[in-house]
């Protein structure tokens, strides 16, 4: 599967919102993720379905939400209503997580599960014919710029095997401290969507060359 960036819109500078997503878009990142923050599941409040209502006439990139909340359930309606093409909920908060991937489909969106690095990978078992993605934390969630966790790496490699046993098209998606020198390992593993954030895509340089840099990583350039 093609290596895909998605570009953490909470690493965003969010005075030049708009501005920077259009650059976004021209510098050739694939899709625009959003993190949403409840404060409960992560000590830390970001964006809400509001922020990609009002981004969704400025672009055509797909949207992706990644619901770091401790009722996913909650916002479903009101992002899809938003516009948005994939919501990501977390295994750790969905008690009922069939009933809400059920709900994610219903609604017309794709579907996908998040696990926290400390999280085992055998919940996924039950789910993977539900989903679209499977997202993988390689930091602890809630706020931009933690250190990598190099145990995620052998839980890349496993969900890969998982997948390529079912015979499934499932995308396999990273977030946290995602740059030139973790992507080569990330990639290797099986992870083919790349969350690009504080120490990937937004570092202050010019979007096109951090996004050439990530793209470089994950062939083995550089």
């Amino acid at each position: 599967m093609s290596v895909k960036i998605a570009a953490s819109l909470m690493c965003a500078d969010l005075t030049r919102l708009a501005e920077q997503v259009a650059c976004l878009e021209e510098a050739g990142v694939d899709l625009l993720h959003f993190d949403l923050m409840d404060g409960g599941f992560v000590p830390n409040l970001a964006l809400g379905p509001g922020f990609l209502r009002c981004l969704r006439p400025l672009t055509r990139l797909p949207f992706e939400a990644h619901l770091m909340v401790e009722q996913p359930e909650v916002l479903l309606s009101s992002l899809a209503e938003a516009g948005c093409d994939r919501v990501i909920v977390h295994l750790e908060a969905c008690p009922l997580l069939h009933r809400t991937l059920q709900e994610v489909h219903r609604l017309g969106m794709e579907a996908g599960v998040a696990l926290n690095p400390a999280t085992p990978v055998d919940g996924l078992l039950y789910v993977l014919d539900h989903v679209e993605v499977v997202l993988l934390m390689t930091v602890d969630p809630g706020f931009a710029g933690q250190p990598f966790v190099p145990a995620v790496i052998p839980k890349i490699e496993a969900v890969s095997n998982f997948l390529r046993e079912r015979g499934r098209a499932v995308d396999i998606e990273v977030d946290g401290s995602v740059n030139e020198r973790t992507i080569p390992l990330l990639v290797a593993r099986g992870a083919n969507v790349l969350v690009g954030g504080s120490t990937g895509l937004f570092t202050g340089e010019d979007f096109r060359i951090t996004v050439r840099r990530m793209r470089e990583a994950a062939l083995g350039k550089g």
